[in-house]
């Protein structure tokens, strides 16, 4: 793999879907459909979703692609592939709250190793270098030549202080007993895998998911904070996440800064 030309290629495909979603959301009105499972759908993730997949198979014929919005994907058997979530936040976009995202990421050997997170309405952009470290980069974006970075690590957390992130749109009693058991300083909440970007910049110290989540919706945001030095565990047994499961659902998971000491 050409790590130096697929970080060129993730972060392109991901200014152009950014484009075409904003162009939708900043207009008059948009439909939203749901698909079989109930989730919502709108133009701009399947539009997103057509042109961040013609442009990783006209690249990458060779290594499969698992993608949310078409579902003969899922039913892959792979360890290696790249995953797109084109529009990750679909209700943060339906309800104009801005937090919503473009997601891909490669997974090699059932790890994620390189993705770019960029939210189009926060115009904050996340990506992982050739060598896998994190940078985010300053905007204005352009499409074929990357502006100013600043690289990213992790917090070294304060067990005492422990800024805490969670989600937007998923928050419950579960998730909220479980941050008690820590000593927080302060609670933010995110929608989408911005919550990863969040811990890779050193903004949050720990983020817990118990709620369900696919691959497509964490394999970019886990990319992202691998590189800036972060963790990514399953709830449970605090191994690490895996990917390339049957189906490409997640268990619960807890994604954090090492100097974090986890509660059971």
């Amino acid at each position: 793999m050409d790590y130096a030309q697929l970080t060129s290629v993730m972060r392109k495909l991901a200014l152009e879907a950014g484009d075409k979603i904003m162009e939708i959301y900043n207009s008059d009105d948009f439909e939203v459909k749901s698909k079989s499972d109930e989730s919502p759908v709108t133009a701009a993730d399947e539009a997103a979703d057509e042109l961040i997949s013609a442009g990783l198979r006209a690249t990458f014929p060779e290594i499969a692609l698992v993608t949310e919005e078409q579902s003969d994907s899922h039913n892959l058997d792979v360890d290696t592939f790249l995953i797109v979530d084109p529009l990750d936040g679909t209700k943060e976009f339906i309800n104009r709250r801005g937090d919503f995202t473009v997601n891909i990421a490669l997974v090699e050997n059932g790890v994620p190793t390189r993705g770019v997170v960029y939210a189009p309405a926060r115009d904050r952009m996340f990506f992982t270098l050739a060598d896998g470290a994190t940078v985010e980069e300053m905007g204005p974006f352009d499409k074929d030549t990357v502006g100013e970075t600043k690289s990213l690590s992790v917090a070294d957390s304060d067990n005492s202080a422990l800024m805490v992130v969670a989600s937007k749109s998923h928050r419950d009693q579960a998730t909220d007993d479980y941050i008690n058991k820590y000593s927080v300083k302060d609670s933010k909440s995110a929608g989408s895998s911005l919550k990863f970007c969040l811990v890779a910049t050193g903004e949050a110290d720990l983020y817990p998911r118990l709620g369900r989540t696919m691959e497509w919706d964490t394999a970019a945001g886990q990319a992202v904070l691998h590189g800036a030095g972060g963790k990514v565990v399953v709830f449970d047994t605090h191994e690490p996440l895996r990917y390339g499961k049957a189906g490409f659902g997640n268990p619960f998971f807890i994604a954090y800064a090492p100097a974090v000491e986890l509660k059971a």
